[in-house]
C-alpha cells in the first residue's frame, strides 16, 4: 500500500473503495477496506462493502459473515440488516433472515428493499398472508419497480390466487418487457394453467433476455415432463448443468425425469447429488424420497419424507402427501389415511391429498369432504389447471360412491376434458403404428428358430389394457414363494427406445442382436427376483410387445389379461392416471384405442406358441380364482402353492392404479358394472359396438359369492 493510501482518513478511504468497486476494480477497493479495518477493526461500512464484494464473487458464506459483523453496529443503516437478510435468504438461514428484515423495516420504515425483501423471506418461509402485506406494500410505495409485481406474483400464486399472479407477472412485464424472472415466472404459472405451448415460448424468451437463468431452464423442463416428453426436458435441465453443475433444482428435476423413465441408479445418484449440496432442502429430500420409493427402499424413503416434512417453505405439504402414498402403498390403509388427513389439517386446500384420500375412503351422501371438494374448484378456490383435474376426478369418484352416477359423470366429463387439454394425441396415428406392428412381427419371424438365452424362463410378463385385471393375475403370482412380483418395469420400453424406432427396428433383427437385447433385459431386471425362480413385469402397455418379447426372450412367459371391454374402458375413463395413457380421457377416443387393443392381440394370439403365450380372462379369475390360480401356476412351470388364493394378504409393495383395490375384497358386481352408467357411456359403447338395452350374457350372472378382485 502506498504511503498516499496509508494517509487517507477512514471517511477518504472509504470514498475511494466505493469508488474503486463501482468501477470494477475489486482488488483495490478490497486492499482499502482492509486497511480501514486495521484502523478501526468492526467498522460497519468497511464490512458492508465487503460482505457486498463477497457475495459478488460467489462466496456467499463469507459475505454473510461480514454483514453480521457489520449490523452488530447500533447504528448500522437499516439496508445493511436488509441486505443481510437478502443473504441469508439465499444461504437457507430463512429464520436469521426473517430477524434481519424485521430490524430493517422497523428501523426504515419507508425502506422499499427492505420490505420487498422481509416479503419474499415470508414467502419462502410459507407464512404467505404476511407475505402479501409486506409486497403489496412495496408495489405501494414504489409502483414501478417491476420486480416488487414480480414478488406480488409469487406469493399470490403460492396462495392459490392464479388470476391475480398473472396480472403481478404481466404487470411487471409490462414495465420492463425483458425482465427474465417475470417471463421464467409466467412460464410457470401458464404451466399451472394447462398452457404448455405458451408457458413454454414464456421460457424461451426468459432464456433469451438472460441465458444463465437457472430457473427459465426448470420451468422449460417442467413443461415437457408434464406431457410425458422426457427427452426434451432432459435436455434443458442437461443445458443448465453445463454451467451450474451443482444446481439443487436441476439435479432434482433431472432426478425425477429419470425415476419417471425407469433409470432409478442415475436417479438416485443425482437425488443425492442435490441433497448433499443442500441437505436442508426439503424438496430435495423429497425428491430423493420419491426415488429411493421407487426402489423399494421404503425406511430410506420415509426417512427423506420426514426430513422434508420438517423443513421450511413448500415441501412439508409435498412430504406429508408422500408419507401418506407411501403407506398405501405399504397396504397400509389406516396409516395412509391419518397422513392425508394430517396433510388437511395443516393444508386444507391440498388437492393431492384430497385425490389420494378420495381412492381410500368410500362417501356416503352428505359426506362433508363432497362439499370441501366442492369448494375447492368453485371461484375463489383452487386454480391449478392439475389440481382442478384431480379434484374432479376424486368428486367423480366419491359421488359414484354416493350413488348418484349423474353428478359423478358430470365431474368426470369435466376432467377428463380438463386432463385432455394439455396434451397432443392422434387416433390416426395410433391406429396406423398398431397397424405397423402387426406388419413387423409376422408369424415367419415369430417362427424363425432363436438363439438360446440363458435365464430367459425367469420373467413372467403379465399385459393388457390398463385396469383389466393385471394388479390382480400379478398379485396372485407373487403370492407363490417361488414368484416374485416387481410390479410395473420401463425396462422393455427403454431397451426399445434405445434400439431405434418402434416397430422398424424388427426388419433388424438377426439371432445376435436378438440375444443381445435378451441379455440386457435380463442383466436389468434379474437382480429385482433374488432367489425367486420367476419374476413377473406387469407393465400392461407391454402388450405392444409381445412379438419382440419372444424374440428376446424365447423362453419367457407372456400372460395376457382380457376384461369385458365396456368395464375396462369404464375403468380406465373414471381413472386419472399417474402415468401417460393419453387414450382414456376421451370416450371416442378410448374406445378406439380398444379396438386397436383387440385388433394387435388377435394377431398375437394367432402367432405366439401356447406354451409361451396365454390368455386369462378376469371374470373367470373372479369368479373360479382357485382353478383360474392353479392355471397360472401350472403355466409358470411351477408347483401348487395355497398361498395364490390368499393372494390380498401378501404383504408387498403395489404401486398401480389399483393399489387399493389389491388388499379389499369387493364382489362379483365388479362383472357388468358397466350397465349401471351405461346412460353417461353412449359414445364409448357405440365406439365398442356394444347395445347397452341388448340382454345380459349369462356370464354377466356368474358368481354370486363374496370374492377379492380388482
Amino acid at each position: 500500500m502506498n504511503t498516499q493510501q496509508q494517509n487517507l482518513t477512514i471517511e477518504q478511504a472509504l470514498g475511494q473503495a466505493n469508488a474503486h468497486w463501482n468501477a470494477g476494480q475489486a482488488d483495490q477497493a478490497e486492499r482499502l477496506c482492509q486497511q480501514v479495518l486495521v484502523q478501526w477493526p468492526g467498522q460497519t461500512d468497511a464490512l458492508h462493502l465487503m460482505g457486498l464484494m463477497a457475495h459478488a464473487y460467489g462466496n456467499l458464506d463469507l459475505a454473510i459473515d461480514h454483514l453480521r459483523r457489520a449490523c452488530l453496529a447500533p447504528r448500522a443503516p437499516a439496508i445493511y440488516l436488509s441486505n443481510l437478510a437478502e443473504m441469508c435468504r439465499q444461504g437457507g438461514h430463512l429464520a436469521d433472515a426473517e430477524i434481519a428484515a424485521r430490524r430493517a423495516v422497523a428501523m426504515d420504515n419507508s425502506l422499499v428493499a427492505g420490505w420487498n425483501n422481509l416479503g419474499i423471506i415470508l414467502q419462502e418461509a410459507g407464512k404467505l398472508e404476511e407475505s402479501l402485506t409486506c409486497l403489496e406494500r412495496v408495489v405501494a410505495l414504489q409502483p414501478d419497480y417491476a420486480e416488487a409485481h414480480n414478488n406480488l406474483g409469487n406469493t399470490l400464486k403460492r396462495l392459490g390466487r392464479l388470476d391475480e399472479a398473472r396480472q403481478g407477472y404481466e404487470q411487471a412485464l409490462a414495465l420492463a418487457p425483458t425482465y427474465a424472472e417475470g417471463l421464467s415466472n409466467l412460464s410457470n404459472l401458464l404451466n399451472d394453467l394447462g398452457q404448455p405451448d405458451e408457458a413454454l415460448a414464456m421460457a424461451r424468451r426468459a432464456i433469451d433476455a438472460n441465458p444463465r437463468l437457472s430457473d427459465a431452464y426448470i420451468n422449460a423442463a417442467a413443461v415437457e415432463v408434464a406431457r410425458d416428453r422426457y427427452v426434451e426436458a432432459l435436455r434443458w435441465v442437461d443445458g443448465l448443468l453445463v454451467h451450474a453443475p451443482i444446481h439443487v433444482g436441476a439435479l432434482g428435476v433431472r432426478a425425477t425425469i429419470l425415476r419417471r423413465l425407469g433409470r432409478l441408479d442415475e436417479a438416485l445418484a443425482d437425488a443425492r447429488r442435490a441433497v448433499a449440496a443442500s441437505p436442508d432442502n426439503g424438496e430435495a429430500q423429497n425428491i430423493l424420497g420419491e426415488v429411493l420409493q421407487a426402489q423399494d427402499k421404503a425406511d430410506e424413503a420415509m426417512a427423506a419424507f420426514d426430513r422434508a416434512a420438517a423443513s421450511i417453505g413448500f415441501a412439508p405439504e409435498k412430504a406429508l402427501v408422500n408419507r401418506g402414498i407411501l403407506l398405501m402403498e405399504q397396504g397400509d390403509r389406516d396409516g395412509a389415511k391419518a397422513a392425508f388427513d394430517q396433510v388437511l389439517a395443516q393444508f386444507p386446500r391440498s388437492a393431492s391429498a384430497w385425490f389420494n384420500l378420495a381412492d381410500l375412503h368410500r362417501f356416503t351422501p352428505g359426506d362433508p369432504g363432497i362439499a370441501t371438494m366442492e369448494a375447492l374448484i368453485r371461484t375463489g378456490g383452487v386454480q391449478s389447471h392439475a389440481d382442478r383435474a384431480a379434484l374432479h376426478f376424486a368428486l367423480g369418484k366419491a359421488w359414484m360412491d354416493a350413488g348418484d352416477p349423474e353428478r359423478a359423470f358430470t365431474y368426470l366429463a369435466e376432467g377428463n376434458r380438463q386432463k385432455r387439454a394439455t396434451f397432443a394425441y392422434d387416433p390416426d396415428a395410433i391406429d396406423q403404428w398398431i397397424a405397423n406392428i402387426i406388419a413387423a412381427f409376422p408369424a415367419a419371424l415369430i417362427d424363425r428358430p432363436a438363439t438360446a438365452v440363458p435365464g430367459s424362463d425367469l420373467p413372467v410378463f403379465v399385459l393388457g389394457m390398463p385396469r383389466s385385471g393385471t394388479t390382480l393375475i400379478e398379485q396372485i403370482l407373487a403370492s407363490h414363494p417361488a414368484i416374485a412380483g416387481a410390479g410395473e418395469l420401463a425396462t422393455l420400453q427403454n431397451l426399445v427406445h434405445q434400439a431405434g424406432g418402434y416397430p422398424a427396428l424388427a426388419s433388424a433383427l438377426i439371432p445376435e442382436n436378438e440375444a443381445m437385447l435378451g441379455r440386457h433385459y435380463l442383466d436389468a431386471v434379474t437382480p429385482l427376483a433374488g432367489n425367486h425362480r420367476r419374476l413377473v413385469d406387469k407393465m400392461p402397455s407391454n402388450f405392444l410387445f409381445a412379438g419382440l418379447i419372444h424374440r428376446i426372450l424365447p423362453e419367457a412367459r407372456i400372460i395376457h389379461v382380457r376384461r369385458d371391454p365396456a368395464d375396462t374402458c369404464l375403468s380406465c375413463y373414471t381413472k386419472l392416471f399417474t402415468r401417460e395413457q393419453l387414450f382414456s380421457y376421451d370416450q371416442v377416443e378410448l374406445a378406439r384405442f380398444h379396438r386397436g387393443y383387440e385388433r394387435l392381440m388377435e394377431h398375437w394370439r394367432a402367432v405366439l406358441p401356447a406354451d409361451r403365450f396365454i390368455e386369462v380372462h378376469y371374470e373367470d379369475v373372479v369368479t373360479d380364482i382357485k382353478a383360474q390360480a392353479r392355471r397360472l401356476t401350472d403355466f409358470c412351470g411351477l408347483d401348487w402353492s395355497p398361498a395364490c388364493l390368499d393372494f390380498h394378504q401378501t404383504a408387498r409393495t403395489i404401486r398401480t392404479a389399483s393399489i387399493n383395490q389389491a388388499r379389499t375384497p369387493l364382489y362379483a358386481s365388479s362383472i357388468g358394472r358397466w350397465r349401471a352408467y351405461a346412460p353417461y357411456l353412449g359414445p364409448l359403447l357405440e365406439g365398442l359396438g356394444i347395445d347397452a338395452q341388448a340382454p345380459v350374457a349369462p356370464a354377466a350372472k356368474r358368481g354370486k359369492k363374496p370374492v377379492v378382485a380388482l
